[in-house]
């Protein structure tokens, strides 16, 4: 998937996927109580005021209530969703302003936007300053591959997030 981007399923052998998260943040919303899955490809934290939103998966404050809407009407419940983040980098340094660290920006809307919906983070993969990509298996198997570094398995599980193996 793009930049901007959201998709959903509920087949378990379906993998939603998006690559070149660097700043950007793959926001990873699990129902694993109906096996649906959604992923999104958020760009930047709040989206502009008064402004029409073709892309809701674009801003952080519009990407969370669009990929629940999309995971409801699979069947899921807000009760049964949970989080996971991947990717948040500071990708170019300007010097120490945080205004130009729109990865932190993003980790921190997303979070904001995810406790406003009463959506439990179970585990980030986020900052730092290399990219990233990841794969959400339909059956909640998440894989995270960071630039330079082997391919990531984690899964979360009910209140934790635990990492099954380097490959």
């Amino acid at each position: 998937m793009r930049m901007g981007e959201l998709a959903v399923t509920k087949a378990a052998g379906e993998v939603l996927t998006t690559i070149g998260l660097g700043s950007c943040v793959g926001l990873v919303l699990l129902d694993r109580d109906a096996g649906a899955a959604g992923l999104g490809h958020v760009v930047f934290p709040q989206s502009p005021a008064q402004a029409t939103i073709d892309a809701p998966g674009r801003y952080a404050d519009t990407a969370v209530p669009a990929l629940v809407a999309a995971l409801t009407g699979l069947g899921s419940i807000l009760r049964s969703l949970e989080a996971v983040l991947v990717g948040g980098a500071r990708m170019f340094s300007f010097g120490r302003s945080p205004g130009f660290d729109i990865g932190t920006q993003n980790v921190g809307a997303l979070t904001q936007a995810l406790a406003a919906a009463r959506i439990p983070v179970l585990g980030t993969v986020t900052g730092g300053s290399v990219g990233r990509s990841v794969r959400v298996h339909g059956a909640g198997l998440i894989a995270v591959r960071e630039a330079g570094v082997e391919r990531r398995v984690i899964s979360p599980s009910r209140g934790r997030f635990e990492e099954l193996a380097v490959l």
